[in-house]
């Protein structure tokens, strides 16, 4: 491979914002896997957000870069998988696709095949386009790539209006919010210089224990959350961990009246819903030890959170105050407001 600009590079990242800027181009934020894209004649190499290669995982992707990137080139990008059930994204066929057995990534490939979603181009032919303003970017990005099934270019506004309304009912496709860049924006590996506009709401859950530390020091390495069914069955929906290593220590001291044992717990041997062993099982966690502290389920956290996949939150969720106030009762599944379905295809002949 011998192209301008070579792997392994740090993709150019965004910092949040509060509100969407003013006077720059918004292109929805997509909720994937980080992707740059070499492509040399027959040679392509998929570099991810950690510039880890990922052309293994992902055959069908390297097929897509063959048949519908230009000859030699380097794009960046995100790998998405579409839901077949929703319409939308699905994350968790997306996660699968991780897998050490070839045969069955080759199997995955075909059963949830991915799509490639480009939204800058770092070098065409000879030309590292690197020192170019992203406008200019984004205008060869779009000549360069002929509409087909399997590479698309994000959408795109220098409508901050229109961007709002993406912000709305395109989450609802399963994308993540807004990104916004400068018009002049050069293209800096690694830096945080372009903004993201994400998607946050706020839940009261039952604290229904914690997992210790990683370390072995004596403090809290996960909050385990809880909210309770129609059937009044407490379901695990997710963790919340940002916390500093002092409150960490604080925290277990705090908590220890809460103390219970799993046998008298509504996650112990006799569950009758979703617990936290079950609900994050997966290759993610394979190895790691999921037990956990059971707490008498009496304590209620606020938390923020982007969105739900499933019925578990999406990411790990902020920790925002504890509401000594509210019934743990009263933390159910219906206070939550979740977007209206939206079809990924829509999202896709935005930007056509």
């Amino acid at each position: 491979m011998d192209l301008p600009v070579m792997p392994p590079v740090d993709p150019m990242l965004a910092r949040s914002v509060p509100k969407i800027p003013a006077g720059e181009l918004y292109e929805p934020k997509w909720d994937g896997f980080r992707a740059i894209v070499f492509r040399d004649g027959g040679e392509v190499e998929i570099g991810s957000r950690n510039t880890r290669p990922m052309e293994r995982y992902f055959p069908d992707v390297v097929e897509h870069a063959l048949a519908y990137l230009p000859e030699r080139c380097v794009v960046d990008g995100e790998i998405v998988v579409p839901s077949a059930a929703t319409g939308g994204l699905d994350w968790d066929a997306l996660q699968q696709r991780i897998h050490p057995a070839a045969s069955r990534v080759r199997l995955l490939s075909h059963e949830t095949p991915a799509l490639l979603i480009l939204f800058d181009v770092l070098a065409l032919g000879d030309d590292d386009l690197t020192s170019r303003p992203f406008s200019e970017r984004r205008a060869l990005l779009e000549q360069a790539i002929a509409p087909n099934p399997g590479v698309y270019v994000t959408a795109q506004t220098d409508d901050d209006a229109v961007a709002a309304e993406w912000f709305q009912s395109f989450e609802g496709a399963g994308l993540d919010g807004v990104v916004a860049k400068r018009p002049d924006l050069t293209y800096q590996p690694g830096k945080r210089v372009m903004s993201k506009i994400k998607h946050e709401r706020t839940a009261d859950c039952v604290l229904a224990g914690y997992r210790p530390h990683k370390s072995g020091d004596d403090a809290v390495g996960s909050l385990l959350l809880g909210l309770y069914t129609d059937d009044g069955v407490l379901a695990s929906v997710g963790v919340a961990a940002a916390f500093s290593m002092a409150r960490r220590r604080e925290l277990v001291t705090e908590l220890a009246p809460l103390v219970t044992s799993l046998e008298d717990h509504p996650w112990g041997a006799h569950a009758t819903g979703r617990t936290p062993r079950e609900s994050e099982q997966s290759r993610w966690s394979a190895g790691k030890d999921l037990s956990f502290i059971p707490l008498r389920p009496e304590l209620v956290v606020e938390v923020g959170y982007d969105h739900l996949e499933g019925d578990r939150f999406r990411h790990v969720a902020q920790f925002r105050r504890w509401r000594p106030d509210r019934d743990p009762a009263s933390c159910t599944y219906a206070q939550l407001d979740e977007p209206v379905s939206y079809a990924l295809a829509d999202v896709l002949a935005a930007g056509a």
